[in-house]
Formats: C-alpha cells, structure tokens, sequence
C-alpha cells in the first residue's frame, strides 16, 4: 500500500481533481455561513448511539486523497486491535474537485492549499478548515449518541500535519469535549512548517536568535507566525493587548495541550518535491526532519519541564504516512497511552 501514501504520491501533481469524493456529509455552520464538509466515517453521523470509547480523526495530505488515508487508518486500528475506534478522516476538497465530480453547491471547497493553514473555503461560505475540525469534535461531544467516548485523537501527515500543528495552537472546539472529561490528543506527523510563537528561528549552531525580517519579510506571517493570522484565531488588532500578549495566550494554551510529533528520520530531503521551499519556512530549517526537531527545540527552550509534548523520529522513514503511522510509535500515538 506504499503507492497510495506520501512518500509517492507528493511526488505527483496536486493541482488536478481527486479521484474519490469522501461519501458521507457533515454539515459546518459558522457566523459567516454554513456548508457541508465531506468525510469518511467508520459509522454513520445518524447512528442514535455509538459504543466507541475512542476516536481517531485523521487528516490527508496535499493530494486530498481521503480514501487512502481513510485504508490507513484501518489499518492502524487493526494492528492495534481497536476493534471500537471510531474512524473519521475529512477531506478538504478543491474547487476541481467539485466540479469534476458535479457535487451539490452546498459542498464546502477551498483553493489548492488553503485549508493546510486554517484557511477560509471559497465557497458556499468563508469557513475556516478549523471550522471542519470544530464541527466534528462537537459531534463527538453529544453525549446521547456518543456515551462511552473517553478520548479523541486529531492527527495528520505532511500537509494534514500542518492543519494538525496549527489547529491545536489556536483550538477553539475542544471546550464541550473537555467538559465531559474527554482527553484529546494531536498528532502531528512530517510537516513541511511549524507555526512559531515569536520572532525567534534557529540558527546553525543549534541555538535561537530573532530572524533578520530583511533576509524573508514574510517570515513571520500566518501561518508561519502570528501576523495577519486568520479571523478564526481571533487575535485583535484594535486590543489594548500587543499582538505578543495575545500570542502567549495562546502559546500557553498550546503547552497544556497533548501533542505528539512523529518524525521520519529519514526525511530529510532539501530537495523534496513536495517541501515547502518559500523563505518563511526556510527560515525553520532545510527539510522536514531538521524543521520538526528544531521546533521541538524551540518549545523547550521555552517551557523546560513545564512542556509534556513527545517526539518521537521513526528510524527507516521517510516522507511516508504509512510508514508513520504503521510504527509501532504511530499506532502508540493513535490508539495507545
């Protein structure tokens, strides 16, 4: 099953219609407007009640191919025999995508990329992909149809990733879930980019030091920093607060949170097809495996022992979701402790 994963199919051109459309619906209703998100569930929304006790929500990559992400994480319960997870993978489509397969005009569609980075949809309405994520952890916060759920994990690979890292910096949804002491965890698998809390990047001694804005201006923007970071994260600009005490509401936030970064050890190509190569995410490192372990870095030089996070780099793993997330510390990070 290799083919169907990253470590191929970055390789391959994004920018052309998926081959499948997830077939179940969800429908997102935000303050700007409502649409309805695509998916793969393991069971139906309408089922009335839902024995899982765990559920794993995984994200895609670049290609948007939900249907291959949806076998992996099949395969990953299975090899970690549970039997009771309730499987949920969203698929962000494009706007080739809906009309290639002639979807319904509800149907909720981004530019290429967007949605990596919390972006809004083109259309029916302006929703964030953040808002996607919201709408289903508050799904899974309905007692009456879901009573034994004990734990939800949010993860991605490569570009899923990148929607993983950033939602569980700025994670409005989790508030009904945390209320019914429902643990939530997010896995963060081979990003290309990390969003920072500060002017701080790393430097090639291994350290840290505010990055010269004259070498990449934009190094420092959403979603590589906090300026001009999207209306979902809420950050004011017309606050008594500076953008920096809001951003370190955030940031502590971000360190109560469980996170789990899962690194190739092999993917450490700076000449990745599939890598983002603009300034701003140079400015983190040359490939994915010195940007996640300087992140990594970044976070305990700030917070020491005070910061739970976990990182773990699969020794034999490049640029390849299956490979993540068929490790033993994949599936660990999926369905274990």
């Amino acid at each position: 099953m290799t083919e169907l994963f990253e470590r191929n199919d970055e390789r391959a051109p994004n920018e052309r219609p998926v081959q499948a459309v997830a077939p179940d619906h969800l429908a997102v209703v935000g303050a700007v407007g409502r649409g309805r998100a695509r998916l793969y569930c393991s069971t139906p929304w309408n089922t009335p009640v839902h024995e899982a006790s765990q559920a794993v929500i995984l994200i895609h990559g670049r290609l948007r191919n939900a249907d291959s992400y949806y076998q992996l994480a099949q395969h990953a319960a299975a090899a970690a025999q549970a039997h009771d997870a309730l499987l949920i993978v969203p698929q962000f489509l494009a706007a080739a995508d809906v009309a290639a397969h002639r979807l319904e005009t509800g149907t909720l569609h981004w530019e290429w990329t967007d949605w990596m980075g919390g972006g809004n949809a083109l259309g029916p309405a302006p929703l964030s992909s953040f808002e996607v994520l919201d709408a289903i952890l508050a799904q899974l916060a309905d007692r009456s149809r879901f009573p034994h759920l004990t734990r939800t994990v949010v993860a991605g690979h490569s570009g899923g990733a990148q929607v993983v890292q950033r939602y569980a910096a700025v994670a409005r949804g989790e508030a009904a879930l945390a209320e019914r002491a429902v643990q939530i965890r997010y896995v963060v698998a081979n990003p290309s980019s990390y969003v920072y809390f500060d002017a701080l990047r790393p430097t090639p001694d291994g350290g840290f030091a505010p990055y010269d804005a004259r070498l990449c201006p934009a190094f420092n923007h959403w979603k590589y920093g906090f300026e001009g970071a999207p209306p979902y994260i809420g950050l004011d600009a017309t606050s008594p607060r500076t953008l920096a005490e809001q951003t370190r509401e955030l940031e502590a936030a971000y360190v109560r949170r469980d996170v789990v970064m899962l690194l190739g050890a092999d993917d450490c190509d700076p000449a990745h097809p599939a890598l983002d190569l603009s300034c701003a995410a140079q400015a983190q490192g040359p490939h994915r495996l010195a940007r996640g372990r300087a992140y990594a870095a970044y976070m305990r030089m700030r917070h020491g022992a005070a910061l739970s996070h976990r990182v773990h780099e699969i020794a034999g793993v490049e640029h390849d979701g299956q490979g993540i997330f068929s490790s033993d510390a994949g599936i660990a990070a999926l369905f274990g402790a």
